[in-house]
């Protein structure tokens, strides 16, 4: 499950969401599709357009000009998991699932803002888009060598949902921004701004959908795998390799006195037991993977990992002062 938060899809954020609910309407205008797909929130799924506008730029209460006035969702299925929903639920029953599927994360970004009154995606304005198409851009592998070009559509099933969500609650008082990313770093400032961990956000994705839907995900397609192959050092992959095999193989992993391993605080011990055994000691590997795991492999708008960030601050920091003492 690949999940992210942007600015926008087709500009800033910092006007109107006209721009941005009209191009989320593309498929609506597309001959072939004879039944429009309305959007849908926690309480309605026939929304129009613009009641969409109408409802995110009305909610702007308190915001300057330069402040962000809403923030873009999007909530994409791997291909094994809409080949999962289609298996299981037929293609508008797949549709349908993933639409209750967004409602259920919505409440999970509710969740995350750790804020007073901010419980579920009640307390949230926000409208989502059931999409069935996606299209080739100018990055993808396939328009590189020529095979494709930009603006075709992609092959097989590409169900996903964009979600427009405001600024600021459903009340029009509370600002909340996943741009603050503290993660508890002053703890004060928390409590009165809210904090947003997008790590804990987007590992919310697997499981919610696994428990909603009794999905079995293997070690290698969770979030984990992919930020620990990502960021992680090669002790570190080298032991989550040796655990992946482990697992295939249904290895007895279980053993006394055995330590738990840090990053046992950052997984689904309900889905993967043996990782509370006998495993080549995650400690000896050099762990220490709670920074890896909280920093994203991509950070908000596009960003690279906060250690990255933090290290290009320190470097412009220090040729800042280097210029001073000339």
């Amino acid at each position: 499950m690949y999940i992210n938060i942007t600015d926008s899809a087709t500009g800033d954020n910092k006007g109107s969401c006209g721009n941005l609910v009209s191009y989320l309407e593309k498929e609506n205008r597309l001959a072939e599709n004879k039944v429009p797909q309305h959007w849908f929130n926690g309480d309605s799924n026939n929304i129009r357009p613009h009641e969409v506008r109408i409802g995110i730029d009305g909610n702007v209460a308190k915001l300057g000009k330069d402040d962000s006035k809403f923030f873009l969702i999007n909530i994409s299925p791997s291909r094994k998991e809409i080949d999962f929903l289609l298996a299981t639920y037929g293609e508008q029953g797949a549709r349908e699932k993933l639409k209750e599927y967004a409602v259920r994360i919505m409440d999970e970004y509710a969740r995350n803002f750790r804020r007073p009154g901010i419980e579920n995606n009640k307390d949230l304005l926000w409208f989502g888009k059931l999409e069935n198409y996606r299209y080739y851009i100018h990055k993808d592998r396939e328009v590189k060598n020529g095979t494709k070009k930009v603006g075709d559509r992609k092959e097989g099933p590409q169900f996903h949902v964009q979600v427009i969500v405001s600024r600021k609650d459903l009340t029009n008082r509370i600002k909340l921004s996943p741009q603050n990313r503290s993660r508890g770093r002053n703890v004060e400032h928390s409590k009165k701004m809210g904090q947003f961990d997008q790590m804990a956000f987007k590992q919310s994705g697997e499981t919610v959908f696994d428990r909603m839907f009794g999905f079995d995900r293997k070690l290698k397609d969770t979030l984990l795998y992919a930020n620990t192959m990502k960021n992680g050092n090669i002790d570190q992959q080298a032991a989550l390799h040796t655990l992946d095999r482990q697992l295939k193989n249904g290895a007895d992993t279980t053993g006394e006195n055995q330590q738990k391993e840090p990053i046992l605080s950052k997984v689904d011990l309900e889905k993967f037991p043996q990782l509370t055994g006998r495993v080549p000691s995650f400690a000896e590997a050099g762990w220490g993977l709670l920074d890896i795991l909280l920093a994203p492999a991509q950070d908000f708008g596009g960003h690279d990992t906060v250690a990255a960030e933090e290290e290009r601050k320190r470097k412009r920091k220090k040729k800042n002062r280097g210029r001073g003492m000339r």
